[in-house]
């Protein structure tokens, strides 16, 4: 691949020190045939300063500022900046390793697709936390190994904290939808519908930090669930059994615990059996995290994140699918004002 056919799109809100972590890494690539877009999406925490101290840097860099529209209309504005062959789409709070460019080279080289993407993963330096929401969020037990892993799905579907496009195929496409959550799956499956080909490189993955709270990570899934809903109107065929199991847990857990509750009057022991599921549920979420090697804090913390990743996500898919399906509330979503908080 010739010096700079690539060029890397982020999009940041108040995340200027997450700004400079990724810049960081990208400083130490082996490999620097890209330049940098940053656009600045109505941001009141500004990550200028720091885009300032990398421009004498080994790739070129572009400030952008624009009102705030959300990370979809932040990356289409950063795309009509470039004028490379590749626009690659990274979040701000992603950090890559050594070899990220490397290996996104060597895989086009071997495999030539339209769309493709990688995984991300958990770093060292994250807090217990994160590593906890990471478990969650990657284990085949919470999610059946989905995200991040074309092994476990019928067709790999590219998510923007890690995606790579063809600039001439992105604008064909008309770029991301104004979708506020699932932008991006919705974007990879209109390239799909479009009979373009997408591949999952396995050497391309990324560093990617997880939310830092319970509440807002609970905010994540919760809208996830929701966009679900409104991906399976776009994109009729594409709500699998798989994105139904959190519901069944949610209905599930919630059914035993009101049966625990009714139990307590007649007997403990029968509260105690109701609930038997969810205790032996916690107890294998705990073994698998120590046996990946977690340490025994974040797999207790990975019982917790277990629990509010299928919560979150299947109530979040009923009440979504009460407000959009049943009620017409075609722009539903919930924490528009206060998702980072």
């Amino acid at each position: 691949m010739s010096d700079k056919l690539i060029s890397v799109i982020i999009p940041v809100y108040n995340r200027p020190n997450e700004v400079d972590e990724l810049l960081d890494s990208l400083i130490k690539q082996k490999s620097t045939d890209f330049e940098v877009i940053i656009v600045e999406d109505g941001s009141s925490e500004s990550s200028l300063e720091v885009v300032e101290r990398y421009k004498s840097g080994i790739f070129p860099i572009k400030y952008l500022y624009k009102e705030n529209g959300g990370p979809a209309l932040a990356r289409n504005f950063g795309a009509k900046e470039s004028d490379k062959e590749y626009l690659i789409f990274l979040d701000s709070d992603a950090i890559l390793p050594e070899g990220y460019f490397e290996a996104i080279t060597k895989s086009l080289k071997e495999n030539p697709v339209d769309l493709f993407g990688g995984a991300d993963r958990s770093h060292p330096n994250f807090t217990p936390l994160q590593k906890a929401i990471d478990y969650s969020m990657t284990s085949i037990i919470t999610t059946g190994g989905i995200r991040g892993n074309n092994k476990s799905a019928d067709k790999f579907y590219p998510r923007s904290f890690n995606m790579g496009i063809k600039r001439l195929i992105f604008n064909e496409i008309g770029g991301f939808s104004n979708m506020r959550f699932g932008e991006d799956v919705d974007f990879s499956y209109r390239v799909a519908e479009g009979n373009y080909s997408t591949a999952f490189f396995q050497d391309a993955w990324v560093y990617h930090k997880r939310r830092n709270t319970f509440r807002t990570f609970f905010k994540q899934v919760f809208n996830s669930g929701i966009a679900r809903i409104h991906l399976s109107i776009r994109h009729k065929g594409t709500l699998k059994l798989v994105h139904l199991l959190p519901t069944a847990f949610f209905l599930g857990s919630l059914f035993l615990i009101l049966i625990a509750l009714v139990a307590l009057f007649i007997n403990p022991i029968f509260s105690l059996i109701a609930i038997s599921p969810l205790i032996l549920f916690s107890v294998i979420i705990f073994l698998d995290a120590l046996r990946q090697g977690r340490g025994v804090k974040v797999a207790l913390l990975s019982i917790a994140t277990s629990f509010i990743q299928l919560i979150g996500y299947g109530s979040g898919l009923v009440i979504g699918w009460w407000n959009i399906i049943i009620k017409g509330n075609k722009n539903y979503a919930a924490f528009r004002k206060n998702f980072y908080k």
